[in-house]
């Protein structure tokens, strides 16, 4: 139904700033909540935000709420996750993912962009 893949990731110092692009592929974008999500190494995969179908509603992890926004342009099928005061242990694989918003899980992935915050 619909296609997801992430751009954006690299090297940046903690304190530091990222923004991660997550450009989707597919006739009905605006139909699917968005979410990000993010695996560290040796870690389960946690959830990081989302946000619903028209953009009105966000929704953080704790551990990102205060640093992180996620947004989205429905215009140009796009989701973003605008990323500061960035920690260690921000370090992960970022995931974008989509689901249909009656659906209580994320069925479209993409490939995951690393992101790595020195210290």
């Amino acid at each position: 139904q619909v296609q997801v893949v992430e751009s954006g990731g690299g090297l940046v110092q903690a304190r530091g700033s990222l923004i991660l692009s997550c450009a989707a592929s597919g006739r009905t974008f605006s139909s699917y909540v968005m979410g990000w999500f993010r695996q560290a190494p040796g870690k389960e995969r946690e959830f990081v935000a989302a946000i619903n179908r028209s953009g009105g509603n966000t929704y953080y992890a704790d551990s990102v709420k205060g640093r992180f926004t996620i947004s989205r342009d429905n215009a140009k099928n796009t989701v973003y996750l605008q990323m500061n005061s960035l920690k260690p242990e921000d370090t992960a694989v970022y995931y974008c993912a989509a689901r249909q918003h009656l659906s209580a899980q994320y069925d479209y992935w993409g490939q995951g962009t690393q992101v790595t915050v020195s210290s």
